[in-house]
């Protein structure tokens, strides 16, 4: 295991540059940071809770924010400035803007981790909140990156959190957080209610995911850390990681079998070697 960057402040959202170099939002910090060959750079002071991130068909960086941490609560942030956000960055000047942060009129809560599909679409899910007693509404949701529409597909689950897509891009799959299951949406601007592919074993729960060449869902899996492997029937198997917050994974190098991985608790990105290739995403060059 390779240790990229450390210090990092809560990373997620690993995403892979085709320069090389890996760009991560760190939640905790309220920064996007950029990390290579030992080193970091922050591209912007994002603000909120940056929480997930994806490159775009115009080359920008866009981000779920779940709108920051109440620390000294320990629960999320609420009120002015602690909205839930998707938002679009600009790497050439780290100038950021609000896309989104209400569909139908309902206010995003918190937005969480996105995918965009071959057409340029975005999907992304919302975990919802907790504070002061209340939890809030989770959902999947689809926009498009030019600020125009966006739609709810499902408003029902429990706290969705990754998100990917299969091999042909006809199936979404979303990893609830608390339920430590996987269900599969077909990818259609329509509402529906997903199905249950697995449950993972234990008392885990489930972060972000990424996508295998093959169509294996690899979902970063917390409290007993690790990477928890899921085939589109259902097999299940994991590989452990010294860090009680896995929380996401990302797919790059030139056969895509290097796996970046973010270890939240210990403030590390990492990289190992993958078993089987990544399925290389849209837009990422």
């Amino acid at each position: 295991m390779e240790i990229v960057a450390e210090g990092l402040a809560f990373p997620e959202g690993p995403v892979v540059m085709a320069d090389g170099s890996v760009i991560v939002v760190e939640l905790a910090g309220g920064r996007i940071t950029r990390c290579w060959n030992g080193r970091s750079e922050v591209v912007c002071e994002i603000g909120g809770g940056p929480n997930g991130a994806a490159i775009g068909p115009d080359g920008a960086l866009y981000v779920c924010n779940n709108g920051g941490l109440d620390t000294a609560k320990f629960q999320n942030a609420n009120g002015p400035g602690a909205e839930g956000r998707i938002e679009r960055v600009d790497l050439a000047t780290g100038k950021f803007e609000r896309l989104f942060d209400a569909c139908d009129g309902i206010k995003l809560e918190a937005p969480n981790d996105l995918v965009f599909d071959a057409d340029g679409r975005l999907w992304f899910t919302d975990l919802g909140k907790s504070y002061d007693g209340i939890r809030t509404a989770s959902g999947l949701f689809t926009c498009l990156p030019d600020g125009s529409t966006i739609a709810a597909i499902d408003r029902h689950p429990v706290s969705y959190n990754g998100i990917g897509l299969s091999p042909d891009g006809t199936t979404i799959y979303c990893a609830d957080t608390h339920q430590a299951r996987l269900y599969r949406y077909d990818r259609k601007v329509v509402a529906q209610r997903g199905t249950w592919v697995a449950t993972a074993p234990g008392p885990v729960g489930f972060d972000s995911l990424a996508v295998t060449a093959a169509g294996n869902v690899c979902v970063a899996t917390l409290f007993d850390g690790g990477i928890t492997t899921i085939t589109p029937d259902g097999q299940t198997r994991k590989r452990d990681f010294d860090d009680r917050y896995t929380t996401n994974i990302a797919f790059g190098g030139a056969d895509m079998q290097d796996a970046w991985i973010t270890l939240a608790a210990s403030g590390l990105l990492v990289k190992v070697r993958w078993d089987e290739p990544g399925l290389k995403l849209h837009f990422n060059g």
